[in-house]
């Protein structure tokens, strides 16, 4: 079963955000590093991207296949997390931790009601 925390915002697409400020944090849930196995590669964003949701914003590669991630909101990429160039494993050993992906701007209002709670979330993906 997997780590669906509370307080997060999911996609169907199987990203998580976390709200901070006029930003969020973006990475994958647990269920999705669960599903790709064994992550060895990480294609990250520049900083100062401008993202349309839904934007193709990076790729994870595993010893299965490469998935694309999506900007779940529009916005502007600050930071990237440079560890997982080196580290890509921290995906599949800390999700919602030190396994984050990016941090965005929130460009105007952020469309909340498009993102799934952890109920939502949790019933999407069948458990």
């Amino acid at each position: 079963m997997s780590e669906i925390p509370e307080g997060l915002y999911y996609t169907k697409e199987h990203e998580w955000i976390r709200l901070d400020g006029d930003e969020f944090v973006l990475g994958i849930t647990d269920h999705a590093q669960n599903a790709l196995t064994d992550i060895v590669y990480v294609e990250l964003p520049e900083v100062g991207l401008s993202c349309a949701k839904m934007d193709e914003i990076a790729i994870v590669e595993s010893v299965k296949s490469a998935s694309p991630i999506f900007a779940p909101l529009i916005g502007v990429v600050t930071a990237i997390n440079e560890a997982l160039e080196d580290t890509p494993e921290l995906m599949n050993q800390d999700p919602y931790g030190e396994g984050w992906m990016v941090r965005m701007t929130i460009d105007g209002s952020p469309n909340l009601p498009s993102l799934l709670g952890a109920a939502e979330y949790k019933a999407e993906i069948g458990e």
